[in-house]
């Protein structure tokens, strides 16, 4: 309907898709300003009321040898050591066999954790056959009797006192089932690498902070796998991952918070700004579209198998506030490249009396996105305590070049996302992955 303006209409409102889209976005942007505007002075960290609780580390690795040594010198140099770390090994073909026995430990029977290891005694070995990511942190997620499991993607580096953060998290709120750690996107130094680790940078910030506006409402769904604390009676009572999902971190809290306001349980999940990491992210067009295909790929087959809740008053602002506008964001791509297009349309048959002020409204989105992105940068930096991995002159070019930019590459991920969504892919290729930096110092506290 509103696309039939650029042919019916006349003036600014020829081009209504672009305003929808427009508007859309700064009420979000002006929803997380409020929610988060308490950051600008962080509390203190939790003091737990509770005993101390035993915690364990989930590292599901398929043919990563190449990066797990990097991902476990910083487990071991966790200022709050784990009381136990599983390598689920998923039917790895390359030399994991034996970079595992360098670290002291002995092939287990397949489908076993083996001993612990000669020199690392918190270290385990689960030897799996190979079938994908959820089926090997299941096996793990039965295996491991930890009081809180955390999930680590192999090429996720934690920064030293990031287990401790999660730790006292748990310990000081027994309501508390999942938790999703602050990741910082890590590209290489390839030129493409770097212009998709500047821009992703602040697509993080700007997307963890929405994720903490959102849990102060009790509506968190997106917990990042990559980095991600479960409490495990809950993780089991609902069943575990589910192996049938694109995108099985974002389902899994779906059916978490589904279950606990069937069964009154009071329930919920928070993002922790203090238990930080680095993370591999995609460094080329190729790898980031073939990411965000997958991603909004599954977040579509989330939101439909779950769309019962969408509105529902019985799972409270998650039904009524959060669900509704995940429902709208599934437009999103369209409304961006349709607006986009219309743009380039509007320009090539010089229609400028649609796209002065088109322009005007594009200029003030601009502004208003270079405030909030100032902003998040000073609150991302007070909340986590990282003053390194952002610059005000960055965020201040970012805020500028994105929407021509970067938000085609994301709007166009997510369009492919549709299209396998409703074909029904299951293949998304491989990626390639950097050799990530070696053990993450504590961030500044000063």
């Amino acid at each position: 309907m509103l696309l039939t303006r650029a042919f019916g209409g006349g003036g600014v409102f020829a081009w209504a898709t672009g305003i929808v889209y427009v508007g859309y976005d700064t009420v979000l942007l002006a929803f997380v300003f409020y929610q988060t505007w308490h950051l600008r002075h962080p509390a203190a960290p939790p003091r737990p009321d509770m005993p101390p609780i035993t915690l364990g580390v989930i590292v599901a690795a398929h043919n990563e040898a190449g990066i797990l040594p990097r991902t476990l010198d910083c487990l071991f140099a966790q200022t709050d050591a784990p009381d136990q770390i599983v390598i689920a090994d998923d039917g790895s073909t390359d030399t994991t066999a034996s970079l595992l026995a360098s670290y002291g430990l002995t092939p287990p029977p397949l489908g076993a954790i083996g001993p612990a290891s000669a020199t690392h005694p918190t270290l385990r070995w689960l030897r799996l056959p190979h079938g994908g990511k959820a089926r090997a942190l299941n096996e793990a997620v039965t295996q491991v009797d930890t009081d809180a499991l955390l999930t680590v993607d192999a090429d996720t580096l934690l920064h030293e006192d990031a287990i401790g953060a999660m730790r006292a998290a748990f310990a000081a709120d027994p309501d508390l089932v999942a938790a999703t750690g602050v990741l910082t996107p890590l590209c290489d130094r390839s030129a493409a690498g770097r212009f998709f680790q500047w821009f992703q940078t602040y697509e993080y910030i700007r997307n963890f902070l929405s994720r903490h506006a959102w849990s102060r409402l009790d509506s968190l769904l997106l917990i990042s796998g990559a980095f991600a604390g479960f409490r495990s009676t809950a993780l089991l009572e609902v069943g575990g991952f589910d192996c049938d999902c694109l995108v099985e971190d974002y389902e899994l809290i779906h059916r978490l918070m589904r279950f606990s306001a069937q069964h009154h349980r009071g329930w919920h999940t928070a993002v922790l700004g203090r238990a930080r990491a680095l993370t591999d992210a995609p460094a080329s067009a190729g790898a980031f579209l073939r990411q965000r295909r997958r991603w909004f790929g599954g977040f579509l087959q989330t939101q439909f198998w779950y769309r019962d809740m969408v509105g529902n008053r019985r799972y409270g602002w998650l039904g009524l506030a959060m669900l509704p506008v995940k429902a709208a964001d599934t437009l999103q791509p369209v409304y961006g490249l349709t607006a986009l297009a219309l743009l380039a349309w509007f320009l090539a048959t010089g229609q400028f009396a649609v796209l002065l002020p088109a322009a005007g409204i594009m200029a003030g989105k601009v502004c208003i996105d270079l405030g909030f992105h100032l902003w998040s940068v000073v609150l991302y930096r007070r909340w986590t305590g990282d003053a390194h991995s952002t610059r005000l002159s960055h965020a201040i070019l970012a805020a500028i070049a994105e929407p021509f930019t970067f938000q085609v590459f994301r709007h166009s991920g997510a369009a492919l996302g549709w299209l396998a969504f409703l074909t029904g892919q299951r293949s998304w290729g491989t990626q390639s992955r950097f050799v990530l930096p070696g053990p993450v110092a504590a961030p500044d506290q000063r």
